[in-house]
């Protein structure tokens, strides 16, 4: 099992940026795909995630409206687009993978079974 994110960077506030995870996994179907952040001095948080069979989405209040997860099947890729960044977006962030995770569990990053190594992404304003 293997999780490989790429695509952070710097951008100014009101930019926009596409967050990739390449994902090796036993079996797709019963995996949520999710993203989380974490800020320097500040806890993991979670940002959105999605159910890899049926594409459940579920994002935190404060991404709501400016980033969209999503995933391309035929590659098993993950996807976090981006928009309307602000410095408080800034973070290093993580995609990780749980196995058939509830609904209720999805925000909780104890439930993840595999992390990828992280990709910074920095908002200046």
């Amino acid at each position: 099992v293997q999780l490989q994110a790429s695509g952070g960077g710097t951008v100014q506030a009101g930019g926009s940026l596409r967050l990739s995870c390449a994902a090796s996994l036993d079996t797709f179907s019963t995996y949520v795909m999710a993203w989380f952040r974490q800020a320097p001095g500040k806890e993991r948080e979670f940002v959105a995630s999605i159910k890899w069979s049926g594409g459940n989405r579920t994002y935190a209040d404060a991404v709501k409206g400016r980033f969209t997860i999503s995933k391309d099947t035929a590659i098993n890729t993950l996807y976090l687009q981006m928009n309307s960044l602000n410095p408080d977006d800034t973070a290093v962030y993580y995609c990780a993978a749980g196995r058939s995770l509830i609904t209720s569990s999805v925000s909780d990053p104890i439930k993840y079974h595999y992390w990828g190594q992280g990709t910074q992404v920095t908002v200046s304003s």
